[in-house]
């Protein structure tokens, strides 16, 4: 079988799963313990941190070890959202968010907080000078992701920060899960105060993840007990998680294949052009690991299916709508032409995929054409 659907989830690293295992058999007392195994979970938890931190060029920073990349987005948004609304209750994000971001964001405009969502043009890019209109003093968080999940549209980080810095006290958010170990992320290069990412986009394990700090700012807690996580994240740290977490983003930080997917991903669109019954979501200077694709007056599933039967895996525009039977938010936005919005389909590389696997997805690919166009 060959797998396309990397951007849900990837194939777990043999070696950051031997990680994990060794330490849960090795370091399985609570890092928060004062016995001396504690106290060498702590050590090992610590240095994992340090690894993290260092690895997204945030060295001096904090680090939050959650369970994925929701709870570390809920934790930001939410968090900032409780920490900084004596400062004002405007908060900017974006309309093709993450449902953890969004959700988050109206689940704040039920308390009284005022939310912006910045359109997008068709190509899924914001506009800096709608995002500059929209700042003000009473602006306390902006949260933009850095690579869109579902056609793999890259925002201006950068210059978005230093719009943000020079029009205020925001604190700027950015989702990094799709871009972590396909881009370059440096938390000082972007310019941004907290990012997110999530260990099992980058061969490492679900359940893991993190929301990274610059200091001095920090989010209220969203969910209360031991304190642990300097009373960000209560409940006992899982050192295991941490530790394989730490593994994974050193392997992903080194083995970097994008320009492989760069070239899968030109050689796709190359053949597509040629196709009038598919369109190419995905922008030019998209990531290279996602191309999403649309087929005219063909449901996204009936493709699903057919490559599936062929040995291949993809997904519709995004694993959270693969189960929906309407267009995803991202869609919609990006005003995809009525006649193709059903038929959106992602294929998302991952360092599993090989030369060969994308020339029998581009022989599949033509097979299906030829199927629509015969009226199957």
């Amino acid at each position: 079988m060959i797998y396309f659907d990397n951007s849900a989830t990837t194939q777990p690293n043999e070696s950051v799963l031997e990680s994990f295992i060794a330490a849960n058999m090795r370091f399985y007392a609570n890092p928060a313990s004062l016995h001396r195994m504690g106290r060498e979970a702590e050590v090992l938890l610590k240095r994992s941190k340090e690894q993290m931190l260092t690895l997204i060029d945030n060295e001096d920073g904090e680090v939050v070890i959650t369970s994925g990349g929701t709870e570390a987005n809920n934790l930001a948004i939410i968090g900032f959202a409780q920490a900084y609304k004596t400062r004002g209750n405007h908060i900017i994000t974006t309309e093709i968010e993450h449902p953890s971001i969004l959700n988050a964001c109206r689940q704040l405009e039920g308390e009284g907080f005022e939310i912006d969502y910045l359109p997008v043009d068709d190509s899924g890019m914001i506009s800096l000078k709608e995002l500059e209109s929209k700042l003000k003093k009473e602006t306390i968080l902006v949260s933009i992701m850095h690579v869109n999940n579902e056609i793999g549209t890259i925002q201006p980080i950068s210059q978005c920060a230093e719009l943000i810095k020079r029009n205020g006290r925001a604190i700027f958010h950015s989702d990094c899960v799709q871009s972590f170990g396909k881009l370059p992320v440096s938390m000082e290069s972007l310019g941004v105060d907290a990012i997110t990412i999530s260990a099992h986009k980058i061969n490492g394990l679900k359940g893991s993840g993190a929301l990274f700090l610059k200091k001095p700012i920090k989010p209220n807690a969203i969910n209360f007990g031991g304190g642990q996580e300097n009373g960000l994240r209560s409940g006992t740290v899982s050192v295991p998680n941490a530790v394989s977490m730490a593994k994974a983003m050193r392997i992903s930080a080194v083995n970097n294949e994008s320009k492989h997917f760069r070239e899968w991903r030109n050689k796709i669109i190359n053949v597509c052009d040629e196709i009038e019954l598919v369109e190419v979501l995905s922008p030019q200077n998209a990531a290279p690991h996602i191309i999403s694709l649309a087929f005219k007056s063909i449901k996204g599933e009936v493709a699903i299916n057919y490559f599936q039967e062929q040995g291949i895996i993809i997904s519709t525009s995004s694993a959270c709508f693969s189960k929906n039977k309407s267009a995803s938010h991202v869609i919609e936005a990006i005003g995809l032409d009525k006649n193709f919005k059903n038929g959106v389909i992602r294929v998302s590389f991952g360092n599993t995929n090989t030369e060969a696997e994308i020339e029998t997805f581009i022989k599949v690919l033509r097979q299906f054409v030829e199927l629509i166009e015969r009226g199957i």
